[in-house]
């Protein structure tokens, strides 16, 4: 990405209302940013440099489109270029929808317009159709740029989609063809059990696709809590565990009774076993601890490698995207575990939070009232 100087230009070239603006750029930038979060949801939690993205070489590029002869002779030909990486990067970076990247210009407009008037800047009515134009071309590239990129992950997730069910139905598939040929009862019996095992996995794959997909739809999983003890289901996954993927599991848990929902809190400890699986160190241990303080619960699975870069943390609980250390690892999945166990952990009433860094390793944990049943109706991220 190219920032907004003309390299051809002098200090004196940009006229008196480019130069205003290019003075008040930082007092614009930081209404912007006070009025976005304010009024667009998915805005609120962003860190700064995700939510500032490209804007501020937009402004640039903006402000010297309006001196008369300048290079970039044109608002509405300056920005759209800048204004299309936008929208990729907002498909890419956060949990935005279309709307929302359409309302972030629409927000600039009228920043733009108050933050001159309480600055007595004077601005003539060709400078204000100027503005407007250039931000209509703004909003027309980043909604083509964020549906091209959306477009993207659909047909990743179509290909991921179609490999992944295809292994155990191809299993399936076989194995019913031995049992067509084989008389021996005992292998039978020990082949049916191979395709019942391979249709419960492609029930349990497709039951987390409607699953999360109700989650980013802004509805609530449906969650059925049941009384037990919170020890016993770490104890049980992380035995599992070790059977599938060998002795690397460090086992902390005690006994904690509370509210949830066993099979939904299960699925969601798998899905943070299996991401630490892949994407940690090859034969390093694995952490699941489980803690209790203040009528709430800790479970946490923890895995040592690399760490996931900080500007990936905005993404990685979103459907059907997965960290660059997944993709440059081809790795097989979805990219809807992780959105699964954010949908699972706001359903029970609470958060979960990462921790990576080089020298700790990646934690992921899930902090979960003792009892979820009196928060079962609270929002959700995707439903504030």
């Amino acid at each position: 990405m190219t920032l907004a100087s003309d390299q051809t230009a002098g200090p004196d070239r940009p006229s008196a209302i480019s130069r205003a603006m290019l003075e008040l750029e930082d007092e614009v930038l930081a209404e912007w940013e006070k009025q976005v979060r304010a009024s667009i949801k998915e805005a609120g939690a962003l860190s700064h440099p995700i939510l500032i993205d490209t804007l501020p070489a937009l402004y640039r590029n903006l402000a010297e489109s309006l001196t008369p002869g300048y290079p970039r002779t044109s608002a509405a030909v300056a920005t759209p270029s800048v204004a299309l990486e936008h929208g990729g990067e907002r498909a890419r970076l956060t949990n935005y929808q279309a709307e929302a990247v359409i309302g972030e210009y629409q927000v600039l407009r009228s920043t733009i317009v108050d933050v001159l008037k309480k600055n007595n800047v004077p601005i003539s009515g060709d400078d204000m159709q100027m503005i407007g134009s250039a931000i209509d071309a703004c909003i027309r590239e980043a909604a083509t740029g964020f549906t091209l990129a959306q477009a993207a992950f659909r047909e990743q997730f179509v290909a991921t989609l179609a490999h992944d069910l295809r292994n155990p139905l191809a299993i399936a598939s076989s194995t019913t063809q031995l049992i067509l040929h084989t008389p021996d009862r005992d292998k039978i019996n020990g082949f049916a059990g191979k395709i019942a095992e391979n249709l419960a996995r492609i029930d349990q794959m497709i039951q987390e696709l409607l699953d999360t997909v109700i989650f980013q739809h802004g509805e609530r999983l449906p969650i059925h809590p049941s009384h037990f003890d919170m020890g016993e289901i770490v104890k049980e996954v992380g035995e599992q565990s070790v059977e599938i993927h060998g002795p690397r599991f460090e086992i902390h848990s005690i006994p904690v009774s509370g509210w949830w929902d066993r099979n939904a809190i299960k699925r969601a400890l798998e899905n943070l076993i299996s991401n630490a699986v892949k994407y940690g160190a090859p034969a390093t241990p694995i952490r699941i601890a489980l803690a209790s303080y203040h009528e709430r619960i800790q479970l946490s699975v923890h895995n040592e490698g690399n760490p996931i870069p900080p500007e990936q943390l905005e993404t990685v609980f979103q459907v059907f995207r997965r960290a660059q250390a997944a993709k440059d690892g081809d790795q097989q999945g979805w990219g809807i575990g992780l959105s699964l166990v954010r949908g699972v952990t706001e359903s029970h009433g609470g958060s979960i939070d990462i921790d990576s860094a080089e020298e700790r390793g990646t934690t992921f944990t899930i902090d979960i009232p003792v009892d979820c049943r009196p928060f079962r109706d609270a929002p959700t991220l995707e439903h504030g």
